[in-house]
């Protein structure tokens, strides 16, 4: 068997190439949008891939070479098809896009490679609604670490702007691309792009900073009661885990790890410690309470940290359709 000196990213490019799209598509779930992109583009990059090396890279995962390879066959609708499997038809066009007609990165796509705070510096002197473009189109997560970096009052408004966006016009986001001095990928369409909403600050209200999180919703309870009521009829916080259904805590517990697990249970009510006991064996659940009540005391900040954990991976898996979510905002399909 040859020797391979091939990046890593290459190695899971070849890799994913030579399984089928659902077994492909299966893997690519379990990666964040950044690492997506990352093997996609190099994916539709490859070209002269010999056998030899093929079978070098899946030599170091499994020991046979599947019969079945995509590789030189079709690569791009392979791509386009694995893709929209794993992601769905939304998440996965812009992507696509981007991919197979070169890679380029928008302005805005730029930033999501950035930390957050250097993405607070950069809109920190723009306009408020450029900055509520930007934070709405960034991951929650990012987003949240975004205004956690920026003014209390910048945080309100940006909040309030990103609740009351829904369409950009293309020419809005050409302009906020100019000043990102970014050209933006995919603009040759003329549809207007879909921004924002009550349900997008809601998601990112759900991954800021608790203490930060009730700093925001105090105030628009205040100042804005009718958009503080929108938004907290469609968040989901850890308490609401209560009225999820059991085959989806079943799956969630599955993907949270025991010590997060562990730590958040520190902070629970005792509704929504007895749904985590009830969906576990006999024997895991002694053991959890055994190490709830031998365990020492654990600070608020990591017990909120680990709850917020657990929501970001219950609110993934329900984007995915993995599970369903009870509580708060169920309708919606969280």
């Amino acid at each position: 068997m040859m020797e391979l000196s091939l990046p890593g990213i290459d190695k899971a490019a070849i890799l994913l190439l030579s399984l089928g799209e659902s077994d492909a598509a299966a893997v690519l779930r379990q990666l964040d949008a950044k690492e997506v992109q990352r093997v996609g583009l190099c994916m539709a990059q490859l070209a002269n891939v010999r056998r030899e090396q093929v079978e070098a890279v899946v030599a170091e995962f499994i020991d046979t070479v599947n019969d079945h390879t995509s590789l030189g066959l079709g690569t791009d609708d392979y791509i386009r098809s694995m893709l929209t499997q794993a992601l769905g038809e939304d998440k996965a066009g812009n992507l696509i896009d981007r991919i197979l007609i070169g890679g380029n990165t928008s302005g805005l796509d730029s930033l999501k490679w950035m930390e957050a705070r250097a993405v607070a510096d950069v809109i920190r002197f723009e306009h408020p609604q450029i900055q509520a473009i930007v934070v709405a189109y960034l991951d929650p997560d990012q987003a949240s670490e975004v205004l956690s970096h920026l003014d209390s009052k910048v945080r309100l408004d940006i909040i309030q702007r990103v609740a009351s966006l829904s369409t950009v016009q293309p020419t809005a986001l050409k302009e906020l691309n100019q000043i990102l001095e970014k050209q933006f990928a995919g603009s040759s369409g003329n549809s207007r792009t879909h921004l924002g909403g009550v349900k997008r600050a809601a998601n990112i209200l759900n991954c800021l900073d608790s203490s930060l999180e009730s700093e925001l919703l105090d105030t628009l309870r205040q100042t804005d009661n009718s958009l503080y009521t929108q938004l907290e009829d469609l968040m989901f916080v850890f308490d609401n885990l209560a009225d999820a259904d059991d085959r989806g805590i079943q799956t969630l517990l599955r993907e949270v790890p025991p010590q997060t697990l562990l730590i958040a249970l520190r902070g629970a009510d005792e509704a929504v410690k007895g749904k985590i006991f009830n969906n576990m064996s006999r024997r895991a659940a002694e053991l959890l309470r055994e190490d709830l009540a031998a365990n020492g005391p654990v600070r608020l900040s990591e017990v909120q940290a680990a709850q917020k954990e657990i929501v970001a991976i219950a609110r993934r898996m329900a984007d995915a359709g993995e599970i369903t979510l009870g509580g708060a905002g169920a309708e919606q399909m969280l």
